[in-house]
C-alpha cells in the first residue's frame, strides 16, 4: 500500500515505516518537516534512497496533508508517526474533508501475548470515550471485520464489564446483553458475541467452568470489547507491558486503513501493523481473507 506516514522525525516511526518498506508491505510516503526526517534518517544510517518526502511545516499541516493525499488518490493508507493521536484523528474524523464513511471510526489494537494461544483483538481503546450502545455496535462489527480479515473464522467476541451478570446499575453489563441478543438477531454480523464477561471468564476456560458459564465465547474470546476507552487503554497496555504482547494498532471505519500505534511503540509493533493494514485492505477489497491467522502470528514473532 502506498502510505501517508505523518511526522517520521523520530527513531522508531522512521524505521518502522522503512521496515514496511523492505518487507514490501508498504510504498512509504515521509509526510513532515524534510529537513529534521533527512537528519534523523543520516543519524540513523538509514538509506532514504528512492523513498518520497512531502514536506510540511509542522504536524497538524503534515497530518492535513496526508489526508488530503487520500482524497487524491495518491495515498491509500495512512500511517501515524511521531505526533500525538489527537493531531492525527481531528483531521481524519472531521465531518468536512476528513476520511469517514458511514460507520462509526473505531480503533482495535491486535495483540499477540506469549500467554495466549492465539491473537486477540482488543477495542476500543483509543477513540471512543464512553460509547453509547449504538456506537459499541459499530465497534463490535469493525472489529468482527478485521478478525475476518485475519482469518479468524466466526469470531468469538467478549464484551467486558466488572461481573458476569447482568445490573441495572452497571450499564455496561446491560449494554453487553443488549450486544448479544443483537448478535443473535442478525444486527451484527460475522461473530458470535456474548456479554457481559469478567476479564477472568472472557479468556480463561478453567474461570469460566468455575463460574457455571454456559457460552460459545467465555474461555475463548478471539475480541474483547471494552466498556469505554480507560478500560480498553488500560487493558491493552497492561497486554503489552506485562504480558509482554506485541501489539498492532489500526483504525477502522475510514475510507482507508490508519495504522496508528503509541507513540512509545517500537519499529516491529509498527511493522506489525503494516502487515495487519494490508490484510484488512485485502479483506475490503475482496471479501477474503489473504492469510490464516498462524501466518500473520508468525510475523509478531
Amino acid at each position: 500500500m502506498t502510505t501517508a506516514v505523518v511526522g517520521p522525525d523520530e527513531e522508531n516511526a522512521l524505521l518502522g515505516a522503512l521496515a514496511g518498506a523492505r518487507e514490501k508491505l508498504i510504498i512509504p510516503i515521509l509526510v513532515g518537516n524534510a529537513v529534521k526526517i533527512r537528519a534523523l534518517a543520516a543519524s540513523l544510517g538509514a538509506d532514504l534512497t528512492g523513498i518520497a518526502i512531502e514536506d510540511a511545516r509542522n504536524n497538524n499541516a503534515a497530518a492535513a496533508r496526508a489526508v488530503e493525499m487520500v482524497h487524491q488518490g495518491v495515498a491509500t493508507a495512512v500511517m501515524k508517526g511521531n505526533l500525538h493521536t489527537d493531531e492525527l484523528l481531528k483531521h481524519v474524523v472531521k465531518s468536512q474533508g476528513g476520511l469517514r464513511v458511514g460507520r462509526r471510526i473505531t480503533h482495535v489494537f491486535v495483540m499477540d501475548a506469549p500467554s495466549l494461544s492465539q491473537l486477540v483483538l482488543v477495542t476500543d481503546a483509543v477513540i471512543n470515550v464512553a460509547p453509547t450502545l449504538e456506537e459499541k455496535v459499530d465497534i463490535v462489527q469493525n472489529a468482527i471485520d478485521l478478525a475476518l480479515a485475519l482469518g479468524i473464522v466466526r469470531p468469538k467476541v467478549g464484551v467486558l464489564s466488572a461481573v458476569e451478570t447482568v445490573n441495572p446499575k452497571i450499564q455496561s453489563t446491560v449494554d453487553a446483553a443488549a450486544l448479544s441478543k443483537m448478535s443473535e438477531r442478525g444486527q451484527i454480523r460475522g461473530g458470535i458475541v456474548d456479554g457481559p464477561l469478567a476479564m477472568d471468564n472472557a479468556v480463561s476456560l478453567s474461570a469460566a467452568k468455575t463460574k457455571g458459564l454456559t457460552s460459545l465465547v467465555a474461555g475463548r474470546a478471539d475480541i474483547l470489547v471494552a466498556p469505554n476507552l480507560e478500560a480498553g487503554n488500560i487493558l491493552a497496555k497492561d497486554l503489552t507491558y506485562v504480558a509482554q504482547a506485541q501489539g498492532a494498532g489500526l483504525v477502522l471505519g475510514a475510507k482507508v486503513p490508519v495504522l496508528l500505534t503509541s507513540r512509545a511503540d517500537d519499529e516491529r509493533s509498527r511493522l506489525f501493523s503494516c502487515a495487519v493494514a494490508v490484510l484488512y485492505a485485502h479483506w475490503l477489497s475482496t471479501g477474503e481473507s489473504a492469510v490464516a491467522p498462524e501466518a500473520l502470528k508468525e510475523v509478531a514473532e
